[in-house]
């Protein structure tokens, strides 16, 4: 396999200190993903369950937003967005088009400093704020105290 750019440098162990001293092993795989490198075959990675979940969060949203980004150009990228995330429809146009923009910059800086989880907590802010709009929490609808409520301790 070629790879387009360096891969990431891991902290590396060998599979006998995994066998050794799995509970220190395990423990710093928890921290961040391990090399397991094996005299008999190519090395592992060892990781959590989460990150890898979120490993393929994130590629399933990389795929979206390529396909977002180069389908149907006539479209607005807001549309285009708004068909694999129906969601987005619940913002107001400003928002569409404010969301759209974000999520492609943020995805695209995320994934030049290698942190795709930043593009995941992006894209699930923007779905929160969806959410709440839907469910009536809309901010032009919010209404004003018409005097301050005094607490004894915030």
């Amino acid at each position: 396999m070629t790879l387009l750019t360096a891969p990431r440098t891991r902290r590396s162990v060998q599979s006998s200190d995994l066998s050794r001293h799995a509970k220190d092993v395990f423990a710093a795989a928890e921290i961040e993903p391990l090399e397991v490198t094996r005299r008999d075959g190519a090395a592992l990675v060892l990781t959590t369950k989460e990150r890898s979940d979120e490993d393929e969060a994130v590629l399933d949203i990389a795929a979206q937003l390529i396909a977002a980004v180069t389908m149907n150009e006539q479209l607005p990228l807001r549309e285009r967005l708004a068909i694999p995330y129906p969601w987005i429809g619940m913002l107001s146009r400003e928002d569409q088009e404010r969301c759209a923009r974000e999520i492609v910059e943020v995805a695209r800086g995320s994934f030049a400093l290698r942190q795709p989880r930043r593009l995941l907590l992006e894209m699930q802010a923007w779905r929160n704020t969806a959410e709440a709009i839907a469910a009536g929490w809309d901010a032009s609808e919010s209404a004003a105290l018409d005097e301050p409520v005094r607490v004894d301790r915030p």
